[in-house]
């Protein structure tokens, strides 16, 4: 059983769409722009601000003002980071678990680390991580395998004994690269015609209380 467990942030951890479609929307206000459904921007999240600007503005990244959207987005997101994020419901179950059985467990994202650590800090997991690996810690972010092998260097275990939890291909790729067992976060911000099953993940998991049940079962 892998005793140590890596997660992703957005989409597996923390439900942060909510905070993301807010800054979204505030910056379409700037443009008299109406707010988009957060059903759409939900589905584009994972896929970062990028995708996000894509979505809400219809220009390609090469439009002069597409680097200005950007940061004013992030920048707006950064102002109300934790204004509506909350943990997945049973997540906080799933931690506690991992606490108190003696597991140790981490995060690696491909948020920036200066909105990922005022997120982790505001959520009060920042101390119980134990490892916090964001998407400039080095050079390379996933899918590259090298955050997650990076994670493991910093909790001092091997990627055999570890398990990778996210809700993209992305996530899961950068996983299997890396040697990890693998599981597919469904409750997660999947884009449309998504097919999880199709990643190559050792497991999915529907909620996070599967997380715990999976995760019981192999005490």
């Amino acid at each position: 059983m892998p005793g140590h467990i890596l997660f992703d942030l957005d989409g597996t951890v923390a439900d942060t769409a909510p905070d993301l479609a807010l800054a979204l929307n505030l910056l379409r206000l700037e443009y008299d722009m109406p707010p988009l459904d957060f059903r759409e921007i939900r589905s584009v999240v994972s896929l970062g601000a990028v995708a996000m600007i894509k979505l809400a503005f219809k220009i390609p990244e090469s439009d002069p003002e597409f680097e200005k959207l950007r940061n004013k987005l992030l920048e707006i997101y950064s102002q109300n980071i934790c204004a509506h994020t909350t943990l997945f419901p049973g997540m906080a179950s799933v931690l506690d678990h991992l606490d108190t059985g003696g597991y140790s467990w981490g995060i690696v994202t491909n948020k920036p680390a200066w909105l990922t650590g005022p997120l982790m800090e505001a959520l009060n997991l920042n101390h119980r991580a134990g490892c916090i690996v964001s998407g400039d810690t080095l050079s390379q972010r996933k899918p590259s395998p090298e955050p997650l092998l990076h994670a493991c260097k910093l909790m001092a275990c091997l990627p055999a004994d570890t398990t990778y939890i996210g809700d993209t291909a992305t996530d899961i790729l950068a996983g299997v690269n890396a040697g990890m067992f693998t599981g597919v976060a469904r409750y997660g911000y999947l884009e449309s015609g998504a097919t999880p099953h199709n990643w190559g993940a050792d497991i999915l998991f529907e909620t996070p209380l599967d997380i715990l049940h999976w995760l019981q079962a192999k005490s």
